[in-house]
């Protein structure tokens, strides 16, 4: 991760932060402290040491909230004392990480918690910021959801165009028979979910299908393999997809979509 805090302190204060080397002196010192403005599920805070670490450090830092945590309107997240233009040019990069990523975090929870008292689990998925992917996944998991696969190379899922490519359902899955990780296949027809339980199809994703038509398609399924549902899954809907006895659903909501949270960083003048 330090190499993404790297770009992103680089990306904000280029050559030097000019405001702060103009109106403060360099060896005037200040403490400061991050709050939370609304009701937020904590992530990405624990990029607070990273980020002072490469503008040369900070006497002092304090995480006071666990990622994780849930927080009111007011808590402390953090207490940091060191160079007031430290503190100055690391503030805009320190925010935006702790408030898109507890966005994250905080729509993740939602969803968790919509499905709760249910056996169906919230997944994300790879609809991530470029580059910012481990980020994000490690802010959905604060949230309550699990980690879907990371990338391309960690399990097989083979969508709607590898079926095309490979020249039908039962091609696709007898091309995958040699994977050593788990193979996921998705299916959009009725024929598509026949043929690839004939198949012998150990996880299914069942994509686009409304609450009604997933739950007959999990109750064919019948335990035979893992069911996974996709595809324009709301907050107002989930609790209904996971009604259906489906084993997950995904998301990808939780990353695409999710809006920063109101994180405040308040400074005082130490001398």
């Amino acid at each position: 991760m330090i190499d993404v805090v790297r770009r992103a302190l680089e990306e904000d204060i280029g050559s030097g932060d000019i405001t702060s080397t103009l109106c403060v002196d360099a060896d005037v010192m200040a403490e400061g402290r991050f709050f939370a403005r609304q009701n937020i599920v904590l992530a990405g805070s624990t990029l607070l040491p990273l980020i002072y670490e490469v503008r040369g450090g900070v006497d002092q830092l304090d995480l006071r909230a666990a990622v994780g945590t849930r927080l009111q309107s007011g808590d402390e997240i953090a207490y940091v004392r060191g160079r007031a233009r430290t503190l100055l040019e690391c503030e805009r990069v320190s925010l935006n990480f702790m408030q898109r990523l507890s966005g994250v975090a905080t729509l993740a929870s939602k969803f968790a918690d919509a499905v709760t008292g249910t056996n169906c689990r919230i997944l994300d998925t790879r609809k991530t910021t470029p580059g910012l992917r481990m980020l994000e996944k490690a802010a959905a998991a604060a949230g309550g959801a699990t980690n879907h696969r990371i990338g391309l190379y960690d399990a097989v899922l083979i969508k709607n165009n590898h079926i095309t490519a490979a020249g039908g359902v039962r091609a696709a899955l007898e091309r995958c028979k040699s994977a050593t990780v788990r193979v996921e296949i998705e299916v959009r027809t009725w024929a598509e979910l026949e043929e690839a339980m004939a198949c012998g199809a150990k996880h299914l994703l069942l994509d686009n299908l409304t609450p009604a038509e997933a739950a007959v398609w999990v109750k064919h399924v019948a335990g035979r393999a893992v069911t996974e549902i996709s595809g324009g899954v709301t907050l107002d809907t989930v609790r209904d997809y996971a009604q259906t006895g489906a084993d997950f659903i995904s998301v990808g909501a939780i990353t695409h979509s999710a809006v920063a949270v109101d994180i405040n960083f308040r400074l005082e003048w130490k001398g």
